[in-house]
């Protein structure tokens, strides 16, 4: 099982109206972390901190990345077998890193697949998404020492996740910005093999709607650690920053057990999120 809750069947994506939300409301103070990152390595962030791509390329069959793979800002979008832009399990990647590759300097747009897979540790810097389909990145690498760095970019209109956490290892995500979302990161709940993961996650701007931000099992001893978190357009406060689960490999619907700060598995205090 990939995927941390199965989603019903024959769920539509949400309409073009529900999914409007955008950065605007995000001032430039607020900004600070993320859209800075983004200019000083593009140099051509717009006011919210999105680039403008330079081109498009169309993608039939997954790119495979060793080593460093720079996209020079260009859009990637899927066609053909790579040209769905659903929820459903089992989707190929628009890109899949080998271990210990870098992928940096690209928007995925849409139809985005299951945008991109790192079969070990990987390092993705300045990466966008427009429109993520199944999920933007999936980290599978099996070792316990497996590190996954995601820094800068950004996404938006997620059905579901943003990142599905399989592997083992250790995931970091700073100066990232997402909008309207169901979570930002899910451990996943139902994978047939399943593993201790530490998820950090610092210096994001998170934009209303959205449901959660990290979502972890305890009983397999994962925990979740969030700094200078902004959370923009909730003031009723409906995203959950960390949920806590139990989780299994039987498929099964993992079970929700409680949010917020406890100091052992969601490690942050009410200083670490603000709300604008």
């Amino acid at each position: 099982m990939t995927s941390a809750a199965r989603r019903p069947a024959g769920r539509h994506r949400r309409t073009l109206a529900r999914r409007k939300a955008v950065f605007g409301g995000i001032t430039a103070a607020g900004l600070t972390g993320a859209a800075l990152l983004a200019t000083s390595l593009t140099g051509t962030a717009n006011a919210a901190g999105w680039p403008t791509p330079g081109g498009s390329q169309a993608v039939s069959k997954t790119i495979e990345v060793s080593g460093t793979y720079d996209g020079g800002l260009k859009r990637f979008y899927g066609s053909g077998d790579l040209g769905g832009d659903g929820q459903d399990e089992g989707q190929d990647p628009i890109f899949k890193l080998k271990d210990g590759a870098v992928l940096k300097n690209v928007v995925i747009g849409s139809p985005a697949a299951d945008g991109i897979h790192c079969s070990g540790s990987c390092t993705l810097q300045n990466v966008w998404w427009e429109d993520v389909g199944e999920d933007a990145a999936t980290f599978k690498g099996t070792s316990s020492g497996a590190t996954y760095t995601v820094t800068g970019g950004g996404a938006k209109k997620a059905d579901d996740k943003v990142f599905q956490f399989n592997g083992a290892g250790k995931l970091n995500i700073s100066g990232f910005q997402v909008a309207d979302f169901g979570k930002l990161v899910r451990s996943c709940g139902n994978c047939s093999t399943q593993y201790k993961r530490t998820i950090s996650v610092s210096d994001v701007d998170v934009t209303a709607p959205g449901k959660a931000l990290v979502g972890i099992n305890t009983n397999y001893g994962d925990t979740a650690t969030l700094r200078s978190i902004r959370i923009h357009g909730d003031s009723s406060k409906k995203i959950k920053p960390c949920v806590r689960y139990t989780g299994n490999n039987t498929g099964k619907e993992p079970v929700e057990t409680g949010s917020g700060p406890d100091g052992t598995y969601c490690r942050y205090s009410a200083s670490d999120i603000s709300y604008n």
